[in-house]
């Protein structure tokens, strides 16, 4: 499968979080049904709004740690090259 960091919201301009996986098509499945518990249930965030595929899992975690550490505003940035409108990109994986 191939890595990808990914970053999840409950609305615009609303809760982030930022995760690692290496199937992202599942994970989200799991993030939308509330199967992980954790930060992601707790505030419901279960829109994918931005992610990015790595080349390895090792490349995926340090760019995941890489954008945790930054400031919630280049997030945002990050978030709206790629999305705008914020649109959740869920429907859009390929399964």
């Amino acid at each position: 499968m191939q890595p990808v960091v990914y970053i999840i919201t409950n609305h615009r301009h609303g809760t982030l979080y930022t995760g690692v996986t290496s199937n992202l098509a599942r994970r989200m499945f799991e993030h939308r049904e509330g199967l992980i518990d954790g930060f992601s249930k707790k505030y419901a965030l279960k829109s994918l709004v931005w992610y990015e595929t790595q080349e390895t899992m090792v490349a995926a975690i340090t760019r995941e740690k890489q954008i945790k550490a930054w400031k919630r505003g280049w997030k945002i940035e990050l978030i709206e090259k790629m999305n705008p409108r914020w649109l959740d990109l869920y429907e859009d994986l390929a399964f």
